[in-house]
């Protein structure tokens, strides 16, 4: 009888061994190269910036009190998030038709818009945005256009809220139109016709079947690029008006002209939390899982 606890925690350790290795053979070493690029590119980077937060100048909380404090922060922070609705409306309205025609007829179509879609994704932000400072300048295209319709003198049209504004929201439609058609490629055309069948007009078909069943698609795109919007630098820095800096600019004045390492960290910090708060209030509404479905 005395020997039962022994062999017993003899067996312990074994089986122990025995899970570590299955778990060694199996999924584990799937997960572990992704697990080490995140640790070392995501993780480390992300838990420095924290602690550069909370100890640059002195070590606590001063960083964020000070940009809480600060009527200027808090107005950036402000004018980021209304400037992100603005450009997710404007996307919205952009990519809505594109990805509906895309979903509903299909074929040679809907291969040709979703093939420019695509071609939006091989030029990087950084050269459209220099494409657009080209357009938009005073001796481009659209201003020669007003010159010869007769407006002089022509309005400016670069570093002004409007150039950043359209800019962002034309870099971000391509997203906003994947996630729209995701969903609209799977609405049953049937529901259409049989509304149509039954008296209605297209556009009381269209308001009462077909846009509830592509409201998950709306809130997808509208999610994604609202987030992708806030951390937007290069274009509003470089087309927008000096008035309208956004957080990602507000925190490379702080490091590059400032030097002030912990509080560039500290809004860096809020700006994060800011994003994730809304991803947590997407899934508390509507689930994380929908916006990849």
């Amino acid at each position: 009888m005395s020997q039962a606890p022994a062999l017993q925690i003899e067996a312990a350790p074994r089986a122990g061994r025995r899970r570590l290795s299955a778990l060694m053979r199996g999924p584990f070493l799937l997960y572990l190269p992704a697990s080490l690029f995140l640790t070392a590119f995501f993780l480390v980077p992300l838990a420095l910036v924290v602690w550069m937060s909370v100890s640059e100048p002195t070590f606590g909380v001063a960083n964020y009190t000070a940009f809480f404090a600060s009527h200027y922060d808090l107005a950036v922070l402000g004018r980021t998030f209304r400037t992100a609705f603005i450009v997710t409306i404007a996307s919205l309205v952009l990519a809505y038709p594109v990805a509906y025609v895309a979903a509903r007829r299909g074929g040679a179509v809907s291969a040709f818009l979703l093939s420019i879609v695509a071609l939006s994704f091989w030029t990087s932000f950084l050269v459209r945005t220099y494409a657009w400072m080209v357009i938009l300048g005073a001796r481009g295209p659209v201003v020669g256009l007003l010159v010869a319709l007769g407006v002089s003198p022509p309005p400016r049209l670069l570093f002004t809220t409007f150039a950043a504004t359209f800019a962002m929201a034309h870099m971000l439609v391509p997203f906003m139109v994947l996630a729209l058609y995701a969903v609209m490629k799977r609405i049953d055309e049937v529901h259409m016709r049989a509304a149509l069948s039954l008296g209605a007009r297209p556009l009381r078909a269209f308001l009462t079947v077909y846009l509830p069943q592509s409201l998950p698609g709306v809130l997808n795109g509208a999610t994604l690029v609202f987030i992708t919007c806030l951390g937007f630098y290069v274009t509003p820095t470089l087309i927008g008006s000096p008035q309208d800096k956004m957080i990602a600019g507000r925190i490379g004045q702080e490091i590059e002209e400032l030097l002030d390492f912990g509080a560039a960290s500290a809004t860096s910090m809020i700006l994060l939390a800011a994003a994730v708060a809304l991803f947590v209030l997407y899934d508390r509404l509507f689930g994380i899982e929908k916006m990849w479905r």
